[in-house]
This record gives C-alpha cells, structure tokens and sequence, in this order.
C-alpha cells in the first residue's frame, strides 16, 4: 500500500507545521527531504512543503484540515 508523501527538510518550520496538521488529522504518510536529491530541491526548494496523494497530485502550502481530507480521498 502506498501512502502520501510529505515533501519537506529540516529546520522548515512551515513543514513542521504540515506535520502537525497531518498528525491531527491521523493521516499516515511517508516524509522525504528534498535535500536528499538535487532534483527534489530544483522542484520543492521554495514550494516546500508539499504534499503528493497516492494518484500522484500535488497540494502545496498553506493547506488546512478541510483541504488534506478532500485532497486524499480524491
């Protein structure tokens, strides 16, 4: 099963704020610092962070409650 991807990097306190919102809203799903890739930073650098449904959309910040539940049932 896959799950939704948080795209993110440390010290970003917007991300952290995401993490929060998906940790409150119970949703499972895997993080992946961009730094990890020199592609992932050309793409999210100032984007970040964002999240990618399993149907492989794009929500990026700010983002509320409302807005991830629709985002990941669609």
């Amino acid at each position: 099963m896959s799950l939704p991807i948080l795209y993110h990097t440390d010290g970003c306190h917007l991300c952290e704020q995401a993490m929060a919102l998906l940790a409150q809203c119970q949703v499972n799903y895997q993080l992946i610092d961009i730094i990890s890739e020199q592609s992932l930073v050309d793409l999210f650098g100032i984007r970040i962070p964002v999240l990618k449904n399993t149907k492989g959309q794009y929500l990026d910040w700010p983002f509320e409650h409302f807005q991830i539940k629709q985002f990941l049932s669609c």
